[in-house]
């Protein structure tokens, strides 16, 4: 029990902040019932970080209770507030932390799941790994003699594991199963090195005890790694540009979905795709007629392609494409653009890595752009100047800077930035996709039929993501699969069709990230419709309200510029595209 004992010294803030701080308990008694929202949100998203570093073993079972135990706590403790008292904006932030809190728990519950689904032939080794973690965290005393005994043990229980996989009957193990299992396996390993390295070199008699069956131990998990990627997923050393992926299931979606508040199931959202799909294979044939190539569209596509900027010129185009669409947000009074917004825009050139996982051009805080260097192959520079051409860039430099993510991110951090903890694809990839829109129904923007095919190629791009994502997370779909449906319905180089489905599922984006650009700009579309064609408000206001308020759900944030009536069971009801 912490002495909560006060120095003289401190001040009435002091102990006030230490009296909330000492009470996770019983937040909803005494001072901490006075808590305001913002500062509460605040609070728990950094109590959250240190319980997660912390308790820092992914896998263990430590690290799951206790976190279940922290959101529990902080759940029942948020639902004791006053809910009504508070005003608007209050109610919204209620609702996000509330929702940010159930979801974390669903996800721990669906990761316990899916770890069982291993659980045989990792566990007996993991679970000591997991001990001498938590010793190290805690700062137990630890017999060296004891920690080497115990990792010359460990090497018998990895032989024994890889005798399970070795005698499980074949198809036991899905290939999914085997790609999380080699990533525990890799975790774990830095764990245990992390712990071996806290005490090498401070205590002579651990390195004398330690340090051979650490490295026997080290060595053994390395190739266990090894093992478990060649026998269950197909990986052989070396290959590391095969994309395997996590694929999360129908449960694991609706768990998304939930947490996201899109009231569709997945099979919903992949015919929205489709019927999206369709209006923009009707406008790509109408733009190709008009470039001679009648129907045929993919001859068209292929036409804009190679309709590309020299070398060293590529830079300085895409500056002109973004100082021309701030140009045209500021003419037509569309969004407030800041000054510093507008002056400070950064660039600089993706390198060849990383173009291989984004072979589009990013923006945001700075412009990167992607074109190819001059130690690249005649093959991949080709692919990466189509991939980047004229046209295609038009369509993509305002999503990425003004009035797209670079403005959307300069305000996020000056505005509410607490809500920046509520982040979505749905807000964040919508909001910029959604300008897309806007532009191409002003009709003064994309006024020539080249760059009519670029951006209706970004459109069927985006219809493909909700298709390729949910159905490879539904089981239905191989990433060959969907780099063939990027390449095949929608006109990708390859190349440039293996970069993005090998980013899509390489861990850095949540399961939903794909589907969020086109389904959150459809959202943002039809409250446009709700707010400014029915005289609500002008298009700037609408478009200040919206990034002033900041990151959220896009049915929530509706609720908060419409001041919809709320509670604290609020649920996700609004069916944005009508039934399907």
């Amino acid at each position: 029990m912490a002495d909560l004992r006060l120095p003289m010294h401190q001040t009435e803030g002091q102990q006030d902040w230490i009296k909330i701080e000492h009470s996770e308990t019983r937040t909803s008694r005494g001072l901490a019932c006075t808590e305001p929202i913002v500062e509460r949100i605040a609070r728990i998203q950094a109590d959250a970080r240190e319980l997660s570093e912390y308790y820092k073993v992914e896998s263990s079972t430590s690290r799951y209770k206790r976190l279940h135990e922290f959101y529990a706590s902080e759940i029942d403790s948020l639902r004791e507030l006053a809910f009504d008292s508070y005003n608007q904006d209050e109610k919204v932030d209620y609702l996000l932390v509330q929702n940010y809190m159930a979801r974390a728990q669903r996800t721990l519950d669906l990761e316990r799941l899916r770890n069982d689904d291993y659980a045989e032939f990792i566990d007996p080794f993991a679970k000591t790994i997991e001990e001498w973690v938590g010793a190290r965290m805690r700062v137990d005393t630890i017999e060296p003699k004891e920690a080497a005994e115990s990792l010359d043990s460990m090497t018998i229980n990895i032989a024994n594991c890889k005798d399970i996989i070795k005698n499980a009957k074949r198809g036991a193990y899905s290939k999914a199963t085997g790609y999380r299992a080699a990533k525990t396996v890799e975790t774990l390993r830095a764990h245990l090195k992390e712990t071996y390295d806290f005490y090498a070199g401070y205590d002579p008699v651990w390195d004398w005890w330690v340090r051979e069956p650490f490295t026997r131990i080290d060595t053994a998990l390395g190739a266990y790694r090894d093992f478990i990627r060649q026998e269950l997923v197909g990986i052989q050393p070396g290959d590391e540009d095969v994309i395997i992926g996590e694929p999360i299931g129908r449960d694991g979606l609706l768990t998304e979905l939930k947490a996201e508040m899109i009231p569709y199931s997945p099979e919903e959202l992949i015919r929205i795709a489709e019927k999206e799909y369709s209006w923009c294979e009707t406008e790509m044939i109408k733009a190709s007629r008009e470039l001679g190539f009648g129907d045929k569209w993919r001859d068209a596509l292929e036409h804009v392609k190679g309709l590309i900027e020299p070398p060293g010129a590529q830079p300085v185009f895409i500056k002109s494409l973004v100082d021309q669409a701030t140009e045209y947000v500021k003419k037509h009074d569309l969004v407030t653009v800041p000054r510093v917004a507008e002056e400070a825009i950064r660039m600089k050139m993706m390198s060849p890595s990383r173009q291989k996982v984004s072979p589009f051009f990013l923006g945001g805080p700075e412009l990167i752009v992607s074109y190819p260097t001059s130690d690249m192959s005649h093959a991949d520079k080709m692919m990466s100047m189509r991939g980047n051409n004229r046209h295609f860039s038009k369509a993509t430099a305002f999503h990425e800077m003004i009035p797209g993510h670079h403005l959307q991110l300069f305000v996020a951090e000056r505005v509410k930035p607490h809500r920046q903890m509520f982040e979505t694809p749905f807000y964040i990839e919508g909001w910029a996709l959604y300008w897309e829109m806007l532009f191409w129904s002003r009709g003064d923007f994309f006024t020539r039929p080249e760059d009519r095919v670029g951006t209706l190629f970004w459109r069927m791009h985006r219809c493909a993501r909700i298709v390729f994502s949910l159905k490879f997370h539904l089981g239905r779909m191989t990433p060959a699969e969907c780099i063939d449906l990027l390449v095949n319905w929608v006109g990708h180089e390859r190349a440039n069709a293996e970069g993005e489905v090998k980013r899509s599922f390489n861990g850095d984006y949540s399961p939903l990230y794909q589907a969020g650009y086109l389904l959150g700009a459809l959202q943002l579309w039809r409250f446009r419709g709700e707010v400014v064609g029915q005289g609500l408000m002008g298009d700037k206001e609408f478009h200040d309200r919206i990034l002033r308020s900041n990151m959220m759900p896009v049915e929530l944030l509706r609720a908060l510029i419409l001041n919809q009536d709320l509670d604290k069971d609020f649920k996700s009801s609004w069916r944005f595209y009508g039934d399907i």
